[in-house]
């Protein structure tokens, strides 16, 4: 095993088996029986120390979900997102709080990656017109919310005891992104039908959910006969119209 992997595997033993996450440069360098200098020139600090302890640590986690790929329905994939989030939290309740800790000034690579994958499920889900506003700002709802329940799930645990309020605040949470179909679909709620003997009915699609979609597909195949200043001013004007607020 490389000096590298000794104090990577040394400071993840140590971050997982403290009261409350925190470990010394001082202890890693003991555990692994390597000196500072080494722990330093392979780091830098201890805060890239412990940002490498993350990324090695929700590699597992972001590994599997890499192996799997894009399932058939992104509504689906956005719910086993978030749930295997909260399962991985619980899991490993040191690493989690670690990786999301002020003192990590800089984000860890795992937790942009994390905010990638999330993004392409919602993209996908855009452009087949199942969401209500722009993809990014819909994964920054949808992270956010995600991130704080398993934060006090595994940080309050004595307080936050409902099993079940993961999966109502995932259900919040997709109810304000998706569009009505699509969420009631992803509950399994039977569309209401319209008269006996014809199709159901189909909703007519919303302002904002149409730019939304026209937005996801027009990045996936952009349009050859606009410029990219065209396009530019194009995309900006569809972020602005599927983020509008919602009137009631």
């Amino acid at each position: 095993m490389s000096t590298r992997a000794r104090v990577l595997d040394a400071a993840a033993r140590l971050v997982a088996e403290s009261p409350d996450g925190d470990i010394s440069t001082r202890a890693v360098c003991e555990a692994a029986q390597v000196g500072a200098p080494a722990l330093y020139r392979h780091f830098g600090d201890k805060e890239g120390l412990l940002s490498a302890v993350v990324d090695h640590g929700f590699d597992a986690y972001l590994a599997t979900k890499r192996e799997r790929g894009e399932g058939a329905d992104p509504i689906e994939d956005l719910r086993k997102g978030w749930d295997g989030h909260v399962e991985f939290a619980l899991r490993n309740p040191n690493l989690y709080r670690l990786m999301h800790s002020p003192a990590m000034r800089t984000p860890p690579a795992s937790a942009l990656e994390s905010h990638r994958l999330l993004t392409g499920d919602l993209e996908r889900a855009a452009a087949a017109g199942k969401l209500r506003l722009a993809p990014e700002l819909a994964a920054q709802m949808v992270m956010s919310a995600n991130v704080g329940v398993a934060l006090m799930l595994v940080a309050r645990p004595a307080t936050f005891a409902d099993a079940g309020m993961s999966h109502r605040v995932r259900d919040a949470v997709h109810a304000a992104v998706l569009t009505p179909e699509a969420f009631r679909a992803s509950r399994g709620e039977k569309v209401t039908d319209g008269p006996r003997g014809s199709a159901p009915a189909a909703a007519e699609p919303s302002v904002p959910s149409a730019a939304a979609r026209l937005n996801a597909l027009l990045r996936r195949s952009p349009g050859p006969s606009l410029s990219a200043a065209e396009g530019a001013l194009l995309t900006e004007w569809l972020d602005r119209l599927s983020n509008a607020p919602r009137t009631h």
